[in-house]
């Protein structure tokens, strides 16, 4: 009997050693759902922080395999990105939040390399108590980079900043069950938008080729994502990177497309690749959840989650951020003669929201406002010594917050004007002052109506000058009457010849100068100095106050405002006042009318092209009717020879 027991038992205690394999082995064919919250083009909107940080728990509760990534530029948008260098609160408040991963924009080069280096060293440094997201950007140029003797010095810095930080080309997170492997990737156009990165990069699909593969032969992953600053562009596919990206590089479950401030409200699926985009500012976050099936984790939902109302904000980074607040006053607003909530004005209307700002071609009051505020600043900086401004030039695309209905802040106004840094090392672009000819304001006006259609970043709005467009014309000959319009609203013409003083903030005069390489000579629009010289340092045209510090534009913007007799903004800016006007009609008489240059050209190519192709005709015909005389001269000759 007892060993009969015994024989029993050890079967009992084979069985239940087998049940929980069993079980182990059925789970592994069902594997765990994942969960890919994302962001991009933040822009040092940290005041959604604490919404944000509300939603990454909510989902980390919900799934234990989520993962939280960033597609860059996190940082240019905001007054936090003024302790950019010092303080690092970007990145310092992505790890409080929850983020894993992120990658480098091209804003994030806005104080140059060196800058940029400045903020990592910060970040790793409060890194040592608190959580930092990953960096991973896999298309530096670092050979190039370094082999330039201009770039070396602060190329070495970065280097190994982003070294010191634990930067990496992709990195592999490991969650809940599930194995992720994520690189990222810096675009072209980015790469074109940072003039002053002091960087080279590597073409980013041929990067992002050898990384997969790379993923491939040394990772045993559930899934690569690619966390990719390089956009989409729904106008122009030639100029969709990040669908490129997706259509030119197989085994990439997931591109994050950041760059393009793109709101995808449904993904977009190439082959096998999901291409989500989120929005800008903070606005939403997005969630997509994948799902193991036939083999491989495809997408199961995708949605946007608004960071409004509705979310619940965060108290422990309510106060995170408030600290971060009250430094910027300190150690920037102040400096001005300002703070941060400070109002300067009220408005009795809204200006035109920055979500749909420069969408469409025209004049627009906020556009208006700003090029003006240029020209007030320039009197107030340089007072008894002013030389007469001519045009003011302010483009779409320096231009990032817009003015509601009510009280407009300093801070308002720093968010209208909020990008770069100037020579000084201190945050928002300066007033630059350049001179152009005549000639080459009538052409810059025809660059904002004909241009900007295609780079709508280019769109122009200005002081001191006033045309009339029409977009039935023929591509560059749609304005015309470009005319000078002075201080007491009086028009002048234009002398072709004649030097004008324009000013512009540094970034935009800078872009100026690459018109001619960017587009072959054929639009030469070329800043000089008031002696007619071609400017090569932009930087030596700063403008400066009085006591020699740089003239912001957001400071001009702030000032201006802060003027307006009985703290009002005047109700001429609540609607156009003829800078530029539409005359949309398809008449021939408005077709012909005062045509330009580029006309003559394009009529002059038709005719060429016409002609050759009237010549070619007539070569055909001729050789068509040899063709035939030859075969009747045949039929003659046998008839002859009676063949």
């Amino acid at each position: 009997m007892k060993k009969i027991l015994a024989k029993l038992l050890v079967v009992m205690l084979i069985l239940t050693t087998m049940i929980p394999s069993a079980a182990m082995a059925g789970s592994g064919t069902e594997k765990a759902p994942i969960t890919i919250v994302f962001s991009h083009d933040m822009h040092s909107h940290l005041e959604k922080f604490p919404k944000i940080r509300t939603v990454i728990r909510d989902q980390k509760k919900k799934n234990d395999a989520a993962f939280v990534l960033d597609a860059g530029d996190f940082s240019m948008g905001t007054p936090y990105q003024a302790i950019y260098k010092k303080e690092a609160s970007e990145l310092r408040l992505m790890g409080e939040a929850g983020f894993d991963v992120t990658t480098l924009g091209n804003h994030e080069f806005d104080y140059r390399s060196k800058g940029l280096a400045s903020m990592l060293n910060r970040a790793a440094q409060a890194g040592a108590g608190s959580k930092l997201p990953q960096m991973v950007i896999a298309n530096i140029d670092w050979e190039s980079t370094l082999a330039d003797p201009e770039l070396v010095s602060d190329g070495r810095a970065l280097q190994k900043a982003l070294s010191d930080y634990g930067a990496k080309n992709y990195t592999v997170l490991e969650r809940g069950g599930a194995k992720i492997a994520v690189f990222g990737i810096f675009g072209k156009e980015s790469a074109s938008y940072a003039p002053e990165s002091g960087t080279y990069f590597l073409d980013p699909v041929e990067t992002a080729r050898a990384t997969v593969e790379e993923i491939h032969a040394h990772e045993k992953v559930d899934m690569i994502v690619c966390v990719s600053h390089s956009g989409t562009n729904a106008g122009d596919p030639d100029k969709s990177e990040d669908e490129i990206l997706a259509a030119q590089v197989e085994g990439i479950d997931l591109i994050i497309s950041g760059h393009s401030h793109t709101q995808l409200d449904e993904p977009i699926v190439i082959g096998d690749t999901v291409v989500a985009s989120a929005g800008q500012y903070n606005d939403n976050l997005g969630i997509v959840n994948f799902t193991y099936q036939d083999g491989r984790y495809a997408m199961h939902d995708y949605r946007l989650q608004p960071l409004d109302k509705s979310v619940k904000d965060d108290s422990a980074m309510e106060s995170k951020v408030q600290q971060f607040k009250e430094l910027v006053n300190e150690e920037y607003f102040e400096s001005f003669g300002y703070r941060w909530d400070q109002v300067l004005a009220k408005s009795g209307f809204s200006f035109t929201d920055i979500d749909t700002f420069g969408t469409e071609q025209g004049e627009d009051s906020l556009g208006n406002l700003i090029a003006d505020s240029y020209i007030y600043g320039v009197k107030k900086a340089e007072g008894k010594d002013y030389e007469t401004v001519d045009v003011a030039v302010a483009p779409a695309g320096v231009i990032r917050g817009s003015f509601d209905k009510g009280n407009i802040t300093a801070a308002d106004a720093f968010n209208a004007l909020s990008l770069g840094t100037g020579k000084d090392g201190i945050a928002g672009y300066p007033l630059v002052s350049v001179y152009l000819t005549g000639k080459e304001l009538k052409l810059a006006a025809e660059i904002d109506i004909s241009v900007s259609e295609l780079m709508q970043p280019a769109r122009l709005y200005l002081a001191g000058l006033s045309y009339t467009y029409n977009p039935h014309r023929l591509i560059l000959n749609r304005a015309y009457d470009v005319k000078l319009t002075k201080a007491d609203g009086s028009e002048a013409e234009l002398d072709n010849d004649k030097l004008y003083r324009v000013v512009a903030d540094l970034y935009s005069a800078q872009m100026l100068g690459t018109v001619n390489s960017m587009s072959y000579g054929l639009l030469s629009v070329v800043p000089k100095d008031k002696d007619g010289n071609e400017i090569t340092d932009y930087e030596k045209h700063i403008i400066c106050n009085k006591d020699g510090s740089e003239l912001k534009e957001w400071y001009a913007l702030a000032s201006y405002i802060d003027s307006f007799k009985g703290n009002q903004v005047p109700e001429r800016y609540a609607s156009a006042e003829g800078r530029k006007v539409l005359e949309d009609s398809r008449s021939p008489v408005a077709f012909l009318k005062n045509p330009n240059r580029f006309f003559w050209m394009i009529i002059a190519a038709a005719a060429l092209v016409l002609a050759v192709i009237a010549l070619i005709v007539i070569l055909v015909v001729k050789l068509i009717r040899r063709i035939r005389y030859g075969k009747r001269g045949m039929r003659r000759k046998d008839m002859i020879f009676g063949r």
